[in-house]
């Protein structure tokens, strides 16, 4: 099995910067793309920004020029790192992978339990 670990949300005031982290554990031979979605009150769950490994990188349009997504493959680890920071970019931040767990193995998608990321005006 395959677990996706989130850290890094919290309250920031407009303008301000957090930096989302993702480790994902278990049975890994090789992860891509990895991802960063979000979810607020009463909307659907959008992507924000995704890592094709070989760096290629897309973003929502919103966030562009402001977030940064990267990648440590060694660690199996994506950083979202957020700046310039709106009340706008409130949301659940969710982590997701695709993952094949062993050499010719289908890819999975898998998904973190999410990390709360409020913008105070």
């Amino acid at each position: 099995q395959v677990q996706l670990v989130e850290s890094g949300g919290g309250l920031v005031q407009a303008g301000g910067s957090l930096r989302l982290s993702c480790a994902a554990s278990g049975s890994i031979f090789s992860i891509n793309p990895m991802a960063w979605y979000r979810q607020a009150p009463g909307k659907e769950r959008e992507l924000v920004a995704r890592d094709r490994n070989g760096g290629t990188t897309d973003y929502v349009d919103s966030v562009k020029g402001r977030f940064t997504i990267s990648r440590d493959n060694t660690n199996n680890t994506v950083y979202l790192q957020m700046n310039s920071l709106k009340p706008e970019d409130t949301a659940v931040y969710y982590c997701n992978a695709d993952v094949q767990t062993a050499r010719g193995s289908p890819f999975f998608r898998f998904w973190g339990r999410g990390t709360q990321v409020t913008v105070s005006p």
